[in-house]
């Protein structure tokens, strides 16, 4: 198959090389042309446009920011004219469910199909391959891109055959990963006052309760921050922001997720956009 990656961002970029490097025929973009030259070396080719990377394409992946970003790119980038009939789109972003919803009618009105594959995995998740897929979309594109799938990813499940969805799935996991740094925030703080080392707090919950390697690995970060941010805050406040309009259209009330966006806007206010998602919450703790 032929295959365009557009969108090669700190996740995007690491998915591509995979693709690349295990042989597949790949045609890459980023706004940002230096990174879709890097990945020459890995055997893919760098197109000048998006709309010249997925002509006569059979599958494109998308890795953009947020719903924005990857309408800029559809229509004023002409990807969308540029795609083919029969050719597959799928999106490894975290999209608002309106939005997926969306681009399942506007494929399917053009003879194209769509496929949700937003991602669960920080940055260094993806380099090494071990990322978790959250999968939607009609069975024969879903299984016609699983094989692609599986070579960057430890595992996937696929949720059901509308695309939305996946997308309403990883919002939902990426609430809980908000709740998660929220609890362990509050934790941390509550045994530093208490004269506990949160070292010490960490390890002794982890192996009594949660036993999760996942527990593991954020509170690491939250207490040893990373030079460069995995994700940062506006990127949490982002899906906490669509995870609530998503709840909100079916009536269901987010108390929780309203607590956890007041916090994020907290953080805004305090200068912290663009500090790490789950460091960034510890300190907006400890400040208060």
């Amino acid at each position: 198959m032929k295959i365009a990656f557009l969108g090669l961002g700190k996740m995007g970029g690491a998915i591509a090389r995979h693709l690349a490097k295990s042989g597949e025929e790949l045609t890459v973009w980023n706004r940002t042309a230096s990174r879709a030259e890097s990945l020459k070396n890995d055997g893919a080719k760098a197109a000048k446009s998006a709309a010249e990377a997925v002509a006569g394409a059979d599958v494109v992946f998308t890795m953009l920011m947020d719903d924005a970003a990857l309408e800029e790119m559809l229509v004023k980038g002409k990807v969308l004219e540029s795609l083919g009939k029969g050719a597959i789109h799928v999106s490894l972003s975290t999209l608002s469910v309106a939005y997926s919803k969306m681009l399942t009618d506007e494929h399917a009105k053009r003879g194209q199909f769509f496929v949700a594959a937003p991602v669960f995995g920080r940055p260094h998740i993806a380099e090494a391959g071990k990322l978790w897929i959250a999968v939607g979309g009609a069975p024969a594109p879903v299984e016609k891109v699983r094989p692609l799938l599986e070579k960057f990813s430890r595992g996937m499940t696929v949720v059901a055959e509308h695309p939305w969805s996946a997308h309403a799935m990883k919002l939902g996991g990426n609430f809980l990963i908000t709740a998660m740094i929220a609890s362990l925030s509050e934790g941390f703080v509550y045994a530093e006052a208490s004269g506990i080392e949160p070292e010490i707090f960490l390890e002794t919950v982890n192996k009594a309760l949660f036993q999760s390697p996942f527990y593991e690995m954020y509170g690491k970060i939250m207490l040893e921050p990373p030079a460069t941010p995995g994700a940062t805050m506006a990127v949490g406040e982002k899906d906490m922001r669509l995870f609530r309009e998503a709840a909100q259209s079916e009536h269901v009330k987010t108390p929780l997720a309203d607590v956890f966006m007041a916090d994020f806007h907290r953080a805004f206010e305090a200068g912290m956009k663009d500090a790490d998602w789950a460091a960034g919450y510890l300190a907006l703790q400890r400040g208060a």
